[in-house]
């Protein structure tokens, strides 16, 4: 039993860092929208972007959310002007930076742009080392909404003496001087340090989300090292910051209808950005349904439950190992409407998935749940104390929204789900 003591210690700890996380009214769900690197890296242009922009509104993907269009590295000239500023290249953004904002404005969208705080960016184009509060006015004179903040080419040691939280705070404080100075909102600040200096443990300190990971590829091995990895992190997320697993790969490379589901279906029940990262003037409708899932969606970006889904059974492996083609096989989370599942095939063949209901932290015992498919849109009925699902195809997912619908049926044996953990009123152990 735990002592007042320690109770009153824990909830200090828990008020500590509620108090220290970044509280600025911007991003308190995560980001929708889209950045081009994945599928052109620095061959972008004004033309590509507002085509891209068009192309988000005419397949219906601004109207499900996807309201952010952000710039990645190669944006800028190699060199500063003479007075020390970034300049946009003339050739890829005739009208600027600022004129971009202007149009994409007029579809309805927010501008999200790149730096480095490094001297150069991982491109090698300028950095914001130094210059943090000069390039803040800057993206805030031009409109931004967004600013990704890479960690490529760093000075010298004895040059920064400092360590990358340090470095990141500076262009925080600029972020918050910038927003005092022009009574502008801040810009939303993405961290983008791979995951170096666990930045999990303070992200939400400084920003709004946090890379915890190298970059992502288009292949199954990828999608699911990345979620191993993220699998154990899964409490830094809520809605002061959340762990950021990378742009989406849908429509890239050659995953499959399943595996692209399971892509999606990882990121958005955990709380990740959602960036597309395809290219928008061929995107198949297929790749194009599953980023308007509106219930996946909805959960993605949920007002009332801001946490991410975390495993309760590994499944393949035991408890809590770490495995970078098979991770975590059985994750659950709370909702505003209900208790949302994931189950994933980490397999490379079909199976058969199945757990018992309280496994999860979420769900009440002695209770009986309706069950709704969140990729079929069907209602599945109603689940007693289990659920299965038969035939899982190879690196698929099944996404599920459980609802309490009363009282489980009388006179069930055993009495108790885990017949083990209960006994009688005597004593005695009924069931197994």
């Amino acid at each position: 039993m735990r002592s007042a003591g320690s109770a009153l210690a824990v909830a200090i700890l828990l008020i500590a860092r509620r108090v220290s996380a970044l509280d600025n009214g911007v991003a308190r769900l995560p980001v929708l929208g889209y950045n081009a690197w994945n599928a052109f890296q620095c061959n972008v242009d004004e033309d590509l972007i507002l085509q891209t922009a068009n192309q988000m509104v005419a397949l219906g993907l601004k109207d499900a959310g996807y309201n952010f269009i952000n710039l990645d590295d190669c944006w800028a000239l190699k060199n500063r002007s003479d007075t020390g500023d970034l300049v946009p290249d003339p050739a890829k953004f005739p009208d600027g930076i600022s004129g971009l904002v202007t149009k994409l404005a007029a579809l309805g969208f927010k501008t999200g742009i790149y730096s480095d705080s490094g001297w150069f960016t991982c491109a090698g184009y300028p950095g914001s080392w130094a210059n943090e509060k000069r390039d803040l006015e800057l993206f805030n004179e031009w409109g931004i909404s967004l600013l990704k903040y890479d960690n490529c080419n760093i000075p010298f040691d004895n040059i920064t003496r400092q360590n990358e939280i340090g470095r990141y705070q500076v262009m925080q404080k600029a972020i918050a001087d910038v927003a005092e100075e022009s009574g502008k909102p801040p810009i939303i600040f993405s961290l983008c340090e791979w995951g170096w200096q666990q930045v999990w443990l303070w992200g939400k300190t400084i920003g709004q989300s946090w890379r915890t990971t190298g970059d992502i590829s288009p292949q199954w091995s990828s999608l699911a090292s990345i979620i191993n990895f993220n699998s154990f992190i899964t409490m830094a997320t809520d809605f002061y910051g959340r762990n950021d697993m990378d742009m989406l790969q849908l429509g890239n490379g050659d995953l499959t209808i399943d595996e692209a589901k399971a892509h999606f279906t990882a990121w958005a029940l955990m709380k990740s950005t959602l960036l597309i990262g395809t290219d928008m003037r061929n995107v198949s409708q297929d790749v194009v349904d599953i980023l308007t899932n509106s219930e996946i969606l909805a959960i993605n970006q949920d007002p009332v439950v801001g946490t991410s889904i975390s495993p309760f059974r590994w499944g393949f492996n035991p408890d809590w190992t770490s495995d970078s083609l098979h991770p975590a096989q059985y994750w659950s989370g709370p909702t505003q409407d209900g208790v949302v599942f994931m189950l994933v095939n980490v397999a490379d063949s079909p199976a058969t998935l199945s757990f018992n209901l309280t496994e999860s932290p979420w769900i009440r015992a002695g209770r009986q749940y309706s069950v709704r498919d969140l990729w079929s849109h069907t209602d599945e009925g109603i689940a007693v104390r289990s659920f299965s699902r038969d035939d899982v195809p190879p690196h698929g997912v099944v996404a599920l929204l459980l609802k309490d619908a009363g009282d489980e049926p009388d006179a069930l044996m055993p009495q108790c789900a885990v017949w083990y953990q209960c006994v009688t009123q005597d004593g005695i152990h009924v069931g197994g």
